[in-house]
């Protein structure tokens, strides 16, 4: 009898182990096939554990209480519209902010360059033009509608040889305009990139890729063919505009290297570090435009 009870249990151990494999594999199949594969083994090891020995059965109810590890944790998925949507917007976002940068630049060399042909004062204009921004950035701060930037005295000297890149892009491209056709001064702009690439070499040690490198060929061709052809050409604009191109690349460059990719002071936003530049510039750019273009000069052009 002993034999045969031993027997008994160890068959019906083994139809419930089989329950439980059952049951622990039903979170990974489908409900149809759960249904079919998943309901027969319950009801074999459902009737006969009151049979079991009181251990034995402990033993089973405990690992069908334990939750499967091979059971796939549920992930989220993101819907593909939205997504497509999201990238779309952003596409059609930065394009508008593009168009608009053309838009604005073109008028506002046509309008410098009616200017200067009015006064050919072009640091006194460079200078002007870096005022007027100053008013509009302090209203801004004044009234709340932006946070005013915060800045200790060491984020201002971090500050200072950015501004004079700043400023050395801003009269290089007026002196140019004011020497030049606006043709031929935005033609030699173009060649910026390449300016950049090249300082980044040789002051930062970064290189691209040689494909990166070919496509800068058709500018620097482009330049070079436009400058032969150029029936205005003037050595003033040419050197001018090169000036802006290598101030530019330096503001870049020196803002990486002073501010390592960090924020400087407080509340300093793409827009208000825009704004704090160029009050810094007009700073510096004061006693130049007045060593350069003195009250004289200035009464004699108007």
């Amino acid at each position: 009898d002993g034999l045969a009870m031993a027997m008994r249990d160890m068959l019906l151990l083994l139809g419930a182990s089989a329950g439980v494999s059952a049951l622990s594999m039903a979170g990974t199949m489908p409900r149809a096939h759960t249904v079919a594969t998943v309901m027969p083994s319950t009801r074999l090891c459902a009737t006969p554990l009151p049979l079991l020995s009181k251990r034995t059965a402990n033993v089973f109810m405990q690992d069908a209480a334990m939750p499967s590890e091979d059971a796939p944790e549920p992930v989220e998925k993101e819907e593909p519209e939205v997504a497509t949507k999201d990238a779309l917007l952003e596409t059609l976002t930065t394009g508008s902010f593009f168009a608009l940068w053309y838009l604005f630049n073109i008028g506002y060399n046509i309008y410098n360059k009616k200017a200067l042909n009015a006064l050919p004062i072009p640091y006194t204009m460079a200078a002007l033009q870096l005022f007027v921004g100053i008013p509009y950035c302090f209203t801004l701060w004044l009234t709340g509608i932006r946070k005013a930037p915060k800045l200790s005295a060491e984020n201002v000297k971090t500050l200072i040889p950015v501004s004079l890149g700043h400023l050395g892009t801003h009269i290089g491209a007026v002196v140019s305009l004011g020497a030049g056709a606006v043709s031929f001064t935005h033609i030699v702009k173009a060649s910026e990139p390449v300016v950049s690439a090249a300082l980044s070499a040789l002051l930062l040690g970064a290189f691209y890729s040689p494909i990166t490198y070919l496509t800068l060929l058709p500018i620097v061709g482009g330049v070079a063919l436009a400058s032969l052809k150029e029936l205005s050409f003037t050595w003033l604009g040419f050197i001018a505009a090169m000036g802006s191109n290598l101030s530019s690349a330096l503001r870049g460059i020196l803002a990486k290297k002073t501010m390592g990719g960090n924020s400087v002071g407080e509340n300093m936003s793409e827009a208000n570090l825009y704004g704090v530049l160029t009050i810094l510039a007009f700073i510096a750019m004061v006693p130049i435009s007045l060593v350069l273009e003195p009250p004289a000069a200035i009464m004699a052009a108007i």
